[in-house]
């Protein structure tokens, strides 16, 4: 009995390697077919934009996009970086855009008096911009009512 279930987890395992090397063989990277290890040229420094106003949306129900850079911000279980400016305590005296009510209620749609837990990583739903080329070509259309 072992003896077949070793031969038959080596099948499996050999059909398994098969199927990844076809699919992998598909897959495209978007840096172009340059080896890793490759020594390449200088890579091109990105510019974060300044400080700015805020940055309009594309769509009904899109989380605000933040005009800074992020970076250096740190975020863990005990402190929030972003809270320094945009908490209901501080955005005032900061000039920042104030945290959203819906950030202070737990997934139940009880009221909290801190920001919920499901919502104090920042990063998972606003981003910083760049201006910079597209990877992928996009052909999105903005919601024309959000624009007025």
């Amino acid at each position: 009995m072992r003896k077949i279930s070793i031969i038959a987890t080596t099948l499996i395992l050999g059909f398994c390697l098969q199927l990844s090397q076809a699919i992998a063989g598909d897959v495209t990277s978007l840096r172009g077919q340059h080896d890793l290890n490759e020594a390449s040229k200088t890579p091109v420094v990105k510019h974060w934009q300044d400080d700015s106003k805020p940055i309009l949306r594309e769509y009904v129900q899109q989380p605000p996009l933040i005009p800074h850079t992020i970076d250096k911000y740190q975020i863990t279980k005990n402190h929030n970086k972003c809270l320094s400016c945009h908490s209901w305590s501080n955005y005032g005296e900061s000039g920042a855009t104030k945290i959203s009510l819906t950030h202070f209620s737990d997934r139940d749609g009880h009221d909290l008096a801190n920001v919920s837990a499901r919502r104090y990583f920042c990063n998972q739903c606003h981003v910083p911009q760049n201006n910079v080329k597209p990877l992928v070509e996009n052909t999105f259309k903005p919601v024309e009512v959000i624009r007025r």
